[in-house]
């Protein structure tokens, strides 16, 4: 039995290459979209104490006591490693309470 002098590859190199580091571009970006929200729980929470500083427990209470609902919601789901569903609430929170800061700050002019 001999061998060929030359071995011919199905794929090129460069084709090879590319599917992995597309494989790995997705798995990069998979893994961004599993882990834990800790940017958005932080900036719900500094929301959510800068509505509170400008006086929106008087002036916005409804907007103020959502975001800390939704806040709690993100919470619960990040104890129970529910990560999208977490940075969703807490993206919800921050909305919330730039809405409750705006009112308050509003309500002061």
């Amino acid at each position: 039995m001999s061998f060929p002098s030359v071995v011919h590859f199905r794929f090129p190199i460069r084709a090879t290459i590319a599917r992995l580091l597309l494989a790995t571009v997705a798995a990069w970006l998979l893994a961004a979209c599993a882990s834990a929200p800790v940017q958005e729980m932080s900036d719900a929470r500094q929301a959510i104490r800068a509505a509170q500083e400008a006086g929106a427990e008087k002036s916005a209470a409804a907007q103020l006591s959502e975001a800390q609902i939704a806040l709690n919601r993100a919470e619960g789901d990040l104890n129970k490693r529910y990560f999208r569903r977490a940075r969703r609430n807490a993206e919800e929170a921050h909305r919330k309470a730039v809405e409750a800061l705006s009112t308050a700050r509003a309500e002061k002019k």
